[in-house]
């Protein structure tokens, strides 16, 4: 009976103890390297990031550390799930680790402790230690606008205890014990993650990023009577999001895609024969994406931090092109006053002359030219050959998102031989002032030696309501402000446009 009570007494006593024992602290773990990337970028300096990894995670709750995450990571677009046993692991906790080392916060986490410095003797030349106490970094925190982390400027100010005295810019090299907690050599992701299957677990984790971003540009040649070019689109990749990608799918979406507005902180290629001829194949395959276009990397890609790439996304030989001309004697200066009534009846308001002949190539974004793809909004650089054989770039401007079988229009520049004068030549009030008789006279000329034809382009400003009393010449209608005027011009010709606009209100 007594040894029944005893072993009963021990029983008790090694429960209380084992109930007071402090729980075991969860398990740190490394996450692996990547196996498998994919990058969705937009052209809003955006990208939509999915990995995989695998990762031996234990029952129970750990730490996972997951490495080489961006720096510019939004970590509220954040998605994990275990792709072996979906239901057995959740993230409890989520700590986005971006306070990477640097000299200045080395050494405030040193401030008012011991630090060691390495001198050299000068009769001996050996190298001896002595501590002191840390009191100043000579190092300053400045506030950068829109960023949650410092910036840092040099005072050139270091102090330090040595031997119970100060020291400013002590001598010798600063010597530091061990790394202080908190510094991460590369931003990671900290997870506290619960896990009721133990072992090894394959992950898919996806999330947004800034500062991985895309745009297009285009190069243009024209033929030498101007009448075909040749065009090819190049996608230009730029990595600033402070990891490499490699082996990476790759994806683009054009569009206007809306972004809520915050502060943030901060080859080989394939080819078949086809009649003789080597034919290049696509890169990229076109589809659709909601409202927006879908553009896929045939084959994966590497894209290194800091690193910008440019890979083919479309071209086109001997599309069809013309030459225009455009004379707007206004130019934009009447968007600054079109249906304002403190100056539709002031009669100096729309005398200015823009001399100007302005010289646009156009051309279709069809399929039988090679394109018929969407373009991407982008920057287009034109060439064209000299007498010698050799480009020369003669002009570029920007395009926005074109459709299939829509109509690309280039500015280039504005022509040196045909020049263009403008003049009001009556102007006349009547109903007190509620109606206002206007003549415009538009001279363009041709000082090339061969035939043009000049759109010239005018603008009835003053108010929405005007009739055309009369014009020497046809127009069309373009829209409520805009008027134009084939003009067809031998070399060294003078043509003369007039017309009559009267306004009422």
């Amino acid at each position: 009976m007594k040894r029944t009570c005893v072993f009963a007494a021990i029983v008790v006593l090694a429960i209380s103890v084992v109930g007071t024992l402090p729980a075991q602290p969860p398990q740190n773990i490394i996450a692996g390297e990547r196996t498998s990337v994919d990058l969705t970028v937009y052209n809003q300096n955006l990208s939509l990031i999915r990995e995989e990894r695998t990762m031996t995670i234990p029952k129970g709750m750990s730490h996972v550390v997951v490495p080489d995450i961006p720096a510019t990571i939004d970590g509220t677009s954040l998605h994990f799930v275990s792709m072996t046993d979906p239901t057995a692991v959740r993230v409890l906790e989520q700590n986005y680790q971006y306070d990477l080392v640097h000299k200045a916060k080395l050494l405030e986490k040193y401030l008012g402790k011991e630090v060691g410095f390495v001198r050299v003797d000068p009769e001996t030349k050996k190298e001896y230690s002595v501590t002191g106490k840390l009191l100043a970094t000579g190092y300053r925190q400045q506030p950068r606008y829109g960023l949650s982390s410092p910036g840092y400027d040099f005072t050139g100010g270091m102090v330090a205890e040595i031997n119970g005295k100060i020291e400013l810019d002590p001598a010798g090299r600063l010597v530091l014990p061990a790394l202080p907690e908190g510094l991460v050599l590369k931003p990671q992701l900290e997870w506290l993650v619960q896990n009721s299957h133990e072992g090894q677990q394959k992950t898919e984790i996806s999330y947004l990023a800034g500062q991985l971003s895309w745009n297009c540009n285009y190069v243009a040649l024209l033929n030498k009577d101007d009448s075909k070019l040749d065009l090819t689109g190049w996608v230009t990749l730029t990595n600033s999001s402070g990891t490499s990608f490699k082996n990476a799918g790759l994806k683009l979406v054009a569009g206007d895609v809306n972004l809520v507005k915050e502060s943030m902180d901060y080859e080989m290629r394939k080819s078949s024969a086809v009649m003789a001829e080597a034919v290049p194949q696509p890169q990229f395959k076109q589809t659709e994406l909601f409202e927006y276009k879908l553009y896929t990397l045939q084959r994966r890609t590497d894209l290194g931090n800091d690193e910008t790439k440019q890979i083919e996304l479309t071209s086109g030989k001997n599309i069809s092109a013309k030459k225009v001309f455009i004379y707007d004697g206004l130019a934009d200066q009447w968007r600054y006053w079109v249906n304002n009534y403190s100056y539709r009846n002031q009669s100096s308001m729309g005398q200015q002359s823009n001399p100007k002949v302005g010289v646009f190539v156009t051309f279709k974004n069809e399929e039988k030219s090679g394109l018929g793809i969407p373009l991407p909004k982008g920057k287009v650089r034109v060439y064209k050959r000299d007498d010698d054989g050799k480009e020369q770039f003669i002009g570029e401007d920007q395009i926005d998102h074109t459709p299939k079988d829509e109509e690309v229009k280039l500015y280039l520049g504005n022509a040196f031989d045909i020049v263009g004068q403008r003049a009001q030549k009556d102007f006349r009030s009547y109903a007190s002032g509620r109606v206002v008789e206007e003549t415009i006279e538009i001279k363009v000329r041709n000082h090339k030696t061969e035939p043009v034809e000049v759109q010239v382009y005018e603008h009835p400003w003053r108010w929405s309501q005007w009739d055309m009393l009369r014009s020497s010449t046809d127009f069309v209608k373009v829209d409520q402000t805009t008027l134009k005027f084939p003009v067809k011009i031998a070399p060294d010709e003078e043509k003369v446009v007039t017309y009559t606009i009267r306004y009422s209100w």
